[in-house]
This record gives C-alpha cells, sequence and structure tokens, in this order.
C-alpha cells in the first residue's frame, strides 16, 4: 500500500586511544550546514524563499500481517511527526518488497523493521562501515559513512578480550551520538510446542539449527510438523537472497557452515572437525567423508570456492566486483585461503581470534552447482543492485543443494515446504557430539498469522509455532499439559532507519531529534504489551556498556515527553537548535 494515510491495524488489546567525547564526535561529524540565524539569515530568506517547503518524508514499512509491530509503531510516529509540524506519508510493503527497497534499492526516507542483529557486535561493522555504502543487503543499508565511527569498529574487530570490550564500548557510544539508525526494544521470543510427541524444545534456539537437531521423538513418530507465518521460504531458498531470507533457520538446516553458534554466540566446530590458530592463521580440518545432497564430496575446494565466490560473484571475466548481499561482514574478515590437502585449508585473517572465527559461520556451497551463477542473467526485472547482479542472486535455488543436516524434498509456493533427513550427515555418526537430526521428515506449513498457528498447535495439526508469535498473542496461549509457551532469548530488534543519502537524514543532528520523538518505554508497553526491552544500544546485553544501560528512559537520546505524548514546544525547539526553522504555519521547514 501506498499513499499519505496512515495505515490502520486493529487493536486487539488497548492502548588504544582516549575515548572521543560523544560531543566532540557530534560536532566533528553533522552532515549539514546549520541554518543562520538572525537578521542575516531572514535578509537570506527574502531571496530563497522559492526554496523553502515543508518537511516531507514517507516512513517504509510492513503490514499488520507481516509485521504487527512495525505498523504500529510507525503510525504511532507518524501521529508525533505530523504534531510537530512534518507531512507524512505511508510506503506499506511486503516483507520482500520492504526488504528490496530498503536493501537493495535503497529508496526510503526512513524505514522501521526487524533488524536480525547478532549475539556478537561485530555485526555493526557490517550495518554501519562507510566501505559497504554502495553495496546491496543487510551491510549499511543506511548509505551511512563516518570515517571516525569506521576506525571504532575497525578496532574493535583487531582486538580480543578486554581490550575489544574497552573498543567495543567506545563504538557504541559513537553510534549512539550519531544515531544512524535508532534501536527501538529488542522483542522477546514465544513460540508454542507441542509436549506430547517431542521432547528437547528448550534444548536449542528454535531460530537456530541446533533448536531442532536436538528433539527426540516421544513414540514411533516420523514426522516434525512446524507452522510458519512467512512464506518466503516456500518460494525461494537462495541463502544469499537478502529480500527473502530472515534469521536463516532453513539454510542452516540445508547447508553446513565450519562452525556454528548458539544463543550466546559461542562458536564450536560444525562441518570443521577442528581448528587452530597459528598467529593470524587457521588452520582448519575438515571431517573425514563429507557429501553434498547430490552425492558430490565437500572438500576444502569447496570452502575456497564459497569464500571467494561470497566475496565477488562476479567471475573472472567480469570488470565489476559483485559482494553477496549476505554474509559480507564475516567473509571481509578473511585475507587468503591456502588449501593444503582435500580435507584441510588456511584461512588468513585480518582480525581478532573472536571476529576471526565468526568468519567459520557462512554455509558452504557446492562449488559445481554455484561457480556457472556468476553469471549476468538476461531480462532482469525487479531490482538492481548497485554493485551488479549475478545469476547467484536473482536464483531461487529450488531445489538446493546443501551437505546439511536436512535436505530439499519438495514445496508448493506459498503453502508448504518439505525437507527429509539426509542419512548421510556427520552428526549422524557415532562419537560425534552434536545434535542430529532424529526425526525423518520436516514438514513446514504455511499459515496466515500468529493467531491461525497458535490454533494449528492446539488442534494437533502442528508441533510448533516456527516463527515468533505476535506479542499481543502471548497472554492468549492456553500453556496446558501438552502445549508449552517457550520464551527463547533474542538478538534482533526493532529499529527506525534512515537514508542517509538524503537530506536531511545525513545531518546527524536531525537524527537525533527524531530519536528524541520516539518513547521507547510507551512503545514496549502498548505495542508489545511488555513482551520487550527498550534499548539505547542494539547489542545483547552482555555487551551494554554502563554510559547506554537503559535506566527509566535512553540515557542518549530521551524522549521529549511523557507516557507517549510529545512535548510540541520542546519539540520545536529542539529541531531550531540543530538549525532548522518553523513558518507561520507551525510547519518545519527545508530547503530545496
Amino acid at each position: 500500500m501506498n499513499g499519505g494515510q496512515a495505515a490502520q491495524e486493529p487493536d486487539r488489546a488497548g492502548a588504544d586511544g582516549t575515548r572521543p567525547s560523544r560531543r566532540a564526535a557530534l560536532a566533528a561529524t553533522a552532515g549539514l550546514t546549520a541554518s543562520v540565524s538572525g537578521c542575516a539569515g531572514r535578509l537570506r530568506d527574502l531571496f530563497t524563499q522559492r526554496n523553502i517547503r515543508q518537511l516531507s518524508l514517507t516512513i517504509t514499512t510492513l503490514p499488520a500481517d507481516s509485521d504487527r509491530e512495525s505498523i504500529r509503531i510507525a503510525n504511532k510516529l507518524e501521529q508525533t511527526l505530523t504534531t510537530v509540524g512534518i507531512d507524512v506519508s505511508f510506503d506499506v510493503r511486503s516483507g520482500t518488497e520492504f526488504n528490496r527497497a530498503v536493501l537493495y534499492d535503497h529508496e526510503f526516507d526512513i524505514c522501521i523493521g526487524r533488524h536480525p542483529g547478532g549475539t556478537d557486535p561485530d555485526f555493526l561493522y557490517e550495518a554501519l562501515h562507510s566501505l559497504y555504502i554502495d553495496e546491496s543487503g543487510w551491510q549499511n543499508p543506511f548509505g551511512y559513512a563516518n570515517l571516525a565511527v569506521d576506525d571504532l569498529l575497525e578496532k574493535q574487530r583487531h582486538a580480543d578480550g578486554a581490550e575489544r570490550r574497552d573498543a567495543v564500548t567506545n563504538a557504541l557510544e559513537a553510534i549512539a551520538t550519531e544515531q544512524p539508525f535508532v534501536p527501538i526494544c529488542v522483542p522477546e521470543e514465544h513460540r508454542v510446542v507441542s509436549t506430547d510427541r517431542f521432547t528437547g524444545w528448550a534444548d536449542g534456539h528454535l531460530a537456530t539449527r541446533s533448536g531442532y537437531l536436538g528433539l527426540e521423538p516421544t513414540a514411533d513418530v516420523e514426522t516434525l510438523r512446524a507452522v510458519h507465518t512467512d512464506s518466503r521460504p516456500t518460494k525461494n531458498l537462495n541463502p544469499l537472497a537478502a529480500d527473502y531470507r530472515g534469521r536463516g533457520t532453513i539454510t542452516q538446516l540445508l547447508y553446513d557452515s565450519l562452525a556454528t553458534d548458539d544463543a550466546t554466540g559461542e562458536i564450536q566446530p560444525w562441518l570443521a572437525s577442528s581448528w587452530e590458530w597459528r598467529g593470524a592463521t587457521l588452520d582448519v580440518h575438515l571431517r573425514n567423508g563429507c557429501t553434498f545432497h547430490d552425492g558430490e564430496p565437500v572438500t576444502a575446494a569447496d570452502v575456497e570456492f564459497t569464500y571467494q565466490f561470497l566475496a565477488d560473484m562476479s567471475g573472472d571475466d567480469d570488470d565489476r566486483v559483485a559482494p553477496a548481499p549476505r554474509f559480507r561482514g564475516w567473509i571481509d574478515a578473511v585475507e587468503a585461503i591456502d588449501v593444503r590437502d582435500r580435507d584441510r585449508l588456511e584461512l588468513t585473517v585480518d582480525a581478532g581470534h573472536a571476529v576471526g572465527e565468526r568468519a567459520l559461520l557462512v554455509p558452504i556451497l557446492p562449488a559445481h552447482i554455484w561457480r556457472e551463477r556468476s553469471a549476468s542473467p538476461m531480462g532482469l526485472g525487479g531490482s538492481v543492485l548497485s554493485q551488479g547482479t549475478t545469476t547467484a542472486v536473482v536464483t531461487n535455488n529450488v531445489p538446493p543443494v546443501g551437505s546439511g543436516p536436512y535436505q530439499f524434498v519438495t514445496r508448493s509456493e506459498g503453502d508448504q515446504l518439505t525437507l527429509e533427513r539426509f542419512d548421510d550427515h556427520f552428526t549422524l555418526r557415532s562419537g560425534v557430539e552434536r545434535p542430529a537430526p532424529m526425526i525423518d521428515t520436516f514438514s513446514i506449513d504455511i499459515s496466515p498469522n500468529s493467531e491461525t498457528a497458535i490454533q494449528a498447535v492446539e488442534n494437533d495439526t502442528a508441533d510448533v509455532t516456527s516463527a515468533a508469535l505476535d506479542t499481543n498473542l502471548v497472554e492468549s496461549v492456553d500453556d496446558d499439559g501438552t502445549q508449552q509457551l517457550l520464551e527463547s532469548p533474542s538478538w534482533t530488534f526493532y529499529y527506525l532507519g534512515f537514508n542517509t543519502r538524503k537530506a536531511p537524514f545525513g545531518n546527524p543532528r536531525f537524527r537525533r531529534v527524531i530519536a528524541r520523538l520516539l518513547d521507547k518505554e510507551w512503545l514496549v508497553e502498548n505495542v508489545f504489551y511488555g513482551h520487550a526491552r527498550p534499548v539505547a544500544t542494539p547489542v545483547t546485553e552482555q555487551w551494554v556498556p554502563d554510559t547506554l544501560t537503559w535506566d527509566g528512559q535512553d540515557p542518549e537520546t530521551p524522549f521529549l515527553g511523557a507516557n507517549g505524548e510529545v512535548d510540541v514546544d520542546a519539540a520545536r525547539a529542539a529541531f531550531e537548535d540543530a538549525g532548522f526553522r518553523y513558518d507561520d504555519r507551525d510547519r518545519l521547514r527545508v530547503r530545496q
């Protein structure tokens, strides 16, 4: 839906160095020239009034059936912005179209959605470093460029231990000052599971492979029945497609990575049997005898191909460099790969050990399938990636061929996806202490919303709601003897993103005022019904520095008002202090 009116959604439950100072960082990085006050400014306006107009902006977000919380945040923000003299319109898009607009085409003013985040703060390197400003995917969709912040992100990347923690703190404080995006809150994740057919639901996170591989059938059960509220996995199974991929759970089931992590961010060997650090080099040994789903062997050459391909999908015959729109931050830590033999390779890493080991989390692609996808497709419609488009990005990758614990069987687009256990997977070997697929078939049915997904478990037609529930329905779940409401930690977060390629969104002073128009406490209580925690910085709690710890309000950009209602005079004064002005009709003005 496009247009100038607010989208409506029914309300179910009612309404090494000295740390730079944040002031110095802000003063050093202000993106626009502030308007001149006094007589000189008024005289100039007499000659330039035709270039003055009311500030208009568009909020790009998702519809209620895709993300109920995002549209409600957007509606509240629209009311507040209108109150303080800004003209607002909506651009409401499906999940796929939202990701294309924001991540590929960069066609938005501000956007509200859910960021995949990460269990380690290094995800901010990919999200904000200016190296990625013209790339597509989750690497810097905001077009943000600040050399001081780049330097801080690089410092944390090359450090370990206490030195890294200090570097992360400096980076987080600088980002909080700049507000390239506004972290709003971290939602709780709730899923409904049935306990009469399977046990072990709490042993692994259900947004990762470990949540499903550790399940034990209670009887002669052959099929795990999941109900999912996002139909995109039935339409596209390309692990590189940022417009179709969410948390990457299905990718993890279909594709192995050298390492795996859990909800705490701990890195453990997976397809790699072991690795050893030798200075800046990771000596990696693969498990012997692993194969892809089509029977071809998994070798060190496939690993080498994967990292080279993700860094540049264009192939040897193309002058363009086309990085993959996913996994960019991880593979960028790898400087060189040296294949030693069939099951052994060395990775030279330009990062500390913590970040270097995260480079082992990318899905390993079969070279015999993906090498030919470096060509540019003919007659491509829709979005065109700024760094060049190859077949690797636009293919739906059906059927997918990986080496993961489950393999593709069939799909019905928009309706159902069926996987089956890959019996040659290494986790099924004796002596391998990793969770293994214990169920023959994994069936994923698509449900239109969280409410019908809950009903499917209640009616015993599903065993798990594999997507996190809408927060307004959490209290409605009948948590009886055969059903369980399972809460899992989250590293995703809701955010307001700015397209800093456009004025005035490139101005950090403007962004800071907008950030102060969001009452995060009110949103948590009234949009998420308390099933979230407001945040001032988008990292897991163990990484939050004291200076950015939430204490009733955002310590960096406190709300200009109370109880969800903005103080209009305070907001107008904040915009004027930031160098903007109002006309005699209380409309915020900007230069064209």
